[in-house]
């Protein structure tokens, strides 16, 4: 029997890596052995003392019942002084917190305690595809606000203040930026404070990356006012290494926090009590937890600077972040052409950056998450394939 889709769902379309995931596993069952460069997920373990923290916790007979929707006290604890000691931001953790399993998921549940039929939301051009589904499926319409290499991928709030603003609610943000690694500043959160309570929008900035070969992690909660109008989503699945155990945070006004709960708690149980512990241990940290993983990455992305040299492609040595972000060769359609050509010849993927809206067509985008010995391995390949190119 075939059952039509809810409406909701008729224009969200499945996820771009899903997709392309399931074309590389074909792939591979024919024998091509595909390195893939293109996803965020870290390949690095958490701290043993996480480990650690999680395997004493989850020994204990009494550990695995239902939770406090809101978190464990202990998490909500060490995240508050998480913000305050890194982010300089000063939160009740009774009030201003809320533990999310993920902050994917947090941006789901924003848009739908917030949006409705008729509702309109700012979302960044490029950006992360998520923004856009999960204003779709709460029923409200998303306007892409371009993002352009000149203004260092920052809204243009003259071209902003052009648009009738009148059904808009929601401004999603995300800095650093992904996919471009682009900084914000404390002038441009004070810009967007100003121009959220100027119109009335909602300003959620989506925070996941701040840790990554970053040396000032920044959070729009420190901006006075911002707890008027600003909610922020953050993440351990980046900064811990702990992408698959889906632990994020929703900072913000406890009116807000209200908000959202009553939408989440409909959705979930609470999150499993060891896991909450593990992470509060990872975010007490100290300081060397950043440096000696950020040394990694940094090496990682020498290898990658010289992939995006032998594709020809350009790329801002300013960027922060999990990945780096190139514009690719004039000689090129579009990103999706030189990645189908680096994949198809060289079997390695990379992401084109026409998945993050109309204004990456002309960029690529590499993670950092691959091992030196797998980004030479990628080289080698390349390198091999541009002989062959040329042997032709």
């Amino acid at each position: 029997m075939y059952m039509e889709v809810a409406g909701r769902l008729k224009q969200t379309e499945e996820y771009y890596f899903s997709k392309k995931l399931r074309e590389i596993d074909a792939m591979n069952s024919a024998g091509a052995q595909v390195i893939n460069l293109g996803i965020g997920s870290p390949d690095l373990p958490p701290h043993p003392a996480v480990i650690q923290v999680l395997q004493e916790e989850a020994s204990r007979a009494t550990a695995h019942g239902y939770q406090n929707y809101k978190g464990a006290p202990a998490l909500r604890d060490a995240m508050a002084a998480w913000y305050a000691r890194y982010y300089h931001v000063a939160l009740d953790p009774q009030t201003e917190i809320l533990p999310l399993i993920g902050s994917k998921e947090g941006i789901v549940h924003i848009c739908m305690t917030y949006l409705q039929e008729g509702d309109q939301v700012l979302i960044p051009n490029p950006g992360y595809p998520a923004y856009s589904s999960a204003v779709k499926v709460a029923g409200a319409t998303a306007i892409p606000y371009e993002l352009k290499a000149e203004r260092n991928w920052q809204p243009d709030f003259e071209e902003l203040e052009k648009l009738d603003l009148s059904a808009v609610k929601i401004m999603w943000i995300n800095y650093p930026h992904m996919p471009t690694g682009a900084l914000a500043t404390t002038a441009l959160f004070e810009q967007l404070i100003a121009f959220g309570k100027k119109h009335q929008i909602l300003i959620c900035h989506d925070n996941p990356y701040s840790f990554i070969l970053n040396a000032h992690p920044q959070s729009i909660m420190s901006v006075e006012g911002a707890k008027e109008v600003a909610i922020e989503l953050n993440s351990l699945s980046k900064s811990s290494n702990m992408a698959g155990w889906r632990i994020g945070m929703l900072v913000g006004d406890q009116t807000r926090i209200i908000d959202i709960l009553r939408f989440k708690s409909n959705m979930d149980s609470g999150m499993f009590l060891p896991m909450q512990l593990a992470a509060a241990k990872a975010l007490q940290l100290d300081e060397s937890w950043y440096s000696e993983l950020n040394a990694v990455y940094a090496q990682r992305r020498e290898k990658v600077y010289t992939i995006m040299d032998l594709l020809g492609c350009t790329y801002d040595t300013a960027q922060v972040g999990l990945f780096v972000w190139a514009k690719i060769p004039a000689t090129y359609q579009d990103a999706y052409a030189l990645s189908d050509e680096v994949l198809n010849k060289a079997q390695v993927f990379i992401t084109p950056g026409g998945i993050f809206g109309s204004a990456g067509n002309n960029y690529i985008r590499i993670s950092l998450c691959a091992k030196e010995d797998v980004l030479d391995r990628a080289i080698a390949r390349i390198l091999n394939a541009q002989k062959e190119a040329k042997g032709k």
